[in-house]
């Protein structure tokens, strides 16, 4: 964990000015859980952040208390529903992310956390829709596919939802992609750059393997497609019923949430970063939202990108992603309905 942190750290100073306008207020809903506390630790190296705001329904305190000794520069602050508490830790938040929900155990789908995650989330977003409108919100709770709908639901109804900050968080499609492709063609991680479009669970995970550059052969695809799309499964088995992805999860967010900020206050340019949006690019097919890489501005998404070319094998992959993400996001807005 310290090497990634890190790593993490070393990349975020790079681009940094050191100007006050620079720094922001981030908010964590469910930093006391399995990826809330590293992907708090994460972001307590972030230079962009100065003020790094903590809220779950218990724990907090203690966790932002651990993390406050860290000698970075940020006041680390921990929040729990009494007092206000979710109000405080929300208002004047620049980026609010969220990993609350409860974790798939072993023969979970991400769909079967839907019932209890959906509630969270809507909860969350009504909170966050009063608290600090404006703010860009980074969603990793699952089922994202659902749970992004449900979130921009909930901000309409307050009048206040603007696609340009709502992100659903597919980087750990692309960081295990990246790994995967890497160990099969025995290169390194950082020169395999994977896109992986659709949205984020199971046959809506689409990796784009032809753009690599790299050859792979029937078998080859097959097998890395599969762990691709369905790679979380290893982390849940191997736990044992013990938890799910939180490592690897709270690494992804952690870099996501670094573009975001980089493109938003540091001033970066050409921030690129896949996410599932407010998209047109399959709402011809009545998918709303969907999955590719975006690119970051001031202001949020500032560009979409489109597929670009792929192989006849890769539109097998959409023909079947695209009706299982139309009924995940129908199914999202049905709950807030």
């Amino acid at each position: 964990m310290f090497a990634a942190s890190r790593v993490f750290s070393i990349a975020a100073k790079r681009s940094f000015s050191t100007s006050a306008a620079n720094l922001s207020k981030v908010a964590v809903l469910g930093a006391a859980g399995g990826i809330g506390q590293p992907l708090s630790l994460l972001l307590k190296e972030n230079p962009h952040v100065t003020h790094l705001s903590l809220y779950d329904i218990v724990n907090t305190p203690g966790v932002a208390a651990d993390l406050s000794h860290i000698n970075t520069n940020s006041k680390v602050t921990g929040h729990t529903p009494e007092n206000d508490g979710l109000k405080t830790a929300l208002e004047g938040a620049h980026v609010v992310v969220i990993p609350a929900g409860v974790p798939r155990k072993p023969g979970m789908t991400r769909d079967d956390l839907f019932n209890t995650n959906a509630s969270i989330v809507r909860d969350l977003a009504e909170a966050a829709a009063k608290h600090c409108p404006d703010a860009h919100f980074l969603i990793i709770s699952n089922p994202v596919n659902s749970t992004v709908p449900i979130f921009a639901e909930t901000l309409k109804k307050a009048g206040v939802f603007n696609p340009k900050r709502l992100y659903g968080v597919t980087t750990l499609d692309v960081v295990r992609a990246s790994r995967f492709v890497a160990e099969v063609k025995n290169l390194d991680p950082n020169d395999v750059k994977v896109t992986v479009v659709g949205g984020h669970s199971g046959v809506t995970i689409v990796p784009l393997l032809s753009q690599t550059g790299l050859e792979f052969s029937k078998e080859e695809l097959d097998a890395l497609t599969h762990r691709i799309q369905f790679g979380g499964d290893e982390v849940v088995q191997a736990k044992n019923g013990t938890g799910s992805v939180t490592l690897s999860m709270a690494f992804a967010g952690a870099r996501f949430a670094n573009s975001v900020l980089e493109a938003t206050v540091g001033g970066k340019k050409g921030v690129v970063e896949p996410s599932f949006v407010k998209s047109d690019v399959f709402a011809k097919d009545g998918v709303e939202y969907f999955s590719t890489n975006i690119e970051l501005g001031p202001e949020g998404v500032e560009k979409i990108n489109e597929l670009g070319q792929i192989s006849d094998y890769e539109k097998e992959l959409i023909a079947k992603a695209v009706p299982e993400l139309k009924k995940n996001i129908a199914k999202g807005n049905s709950f807030v309905q």
